[in-house]
């Protein structure tokens, strides 16, 4: 346990993550300081899931270090869409869509990981107050689901 709290005592903060994140490009900083505001850093063993299918979809995540892989099942099996995250990608998109409650596919770690949790209820209450901000986190959401089901249709 100690090693664990070493590791995120020496971890970018989640201000830090989210500013570096291409998903949050196109933010402000006052924006970022936003999104911040509702992350927090998490840790996860190697072969854990951040979630898995039919989970409560309370959280997007942004890879700070580590590899995670994510399944979509279809059918009878199950399907690498957008298959490895890369440090500094947001996933866990659904945790951002209204309705949303339930977990797609599954997120599950191939080494240790270190994420920042981004809690979905609490920046849907700050979009609902900076449209703009919402604006923009729903283009990027959009652009994020085009590309898994593109990469799921062409394999």
């Amino acid at each position: 346990m100690t090693d664990v709290i070493a590791h995120l005592a020496n971890s970018p903060p989640p201000s830090e993550v989210i500013a570096q994140a291409g998903f949050f490009s196109s933010l402000t900083p006052a924006q970022r300081k936003c999104v911040a505001s509702v992350a927090k850093l998490l840790e996860f063993p190697a072969r854990s899931d951040i979630y898995r299918l039919g989970d409560t979809a309370a959280f997007s995540y942004v890879l700070v270090r580590g590899m995670v892989r994510f399944n979509l099942p279809i059918g009878n099996r199950t399907a690498a869409a957008g298959e490895i995250i890369r440090r500094g990608e947001l996933f866990g998109w659904a945790a951002l869509i209204r309705g949303a409650q339930r977990r797609m596919g599954t997120a599950s770690c191939v080494t240790d990981c270190g994420v920042v949790a981004i809690d979905g209820e609490a920046l849907l209450r700050l979009m609902d107050r900076d449209h703009s901000l919402g604006y923009a986190i729903m283009s990027g959401v959009s652009l994020l689901t085009t590309s898994t089901i593109t990469a799921l249709v062409t394999g």
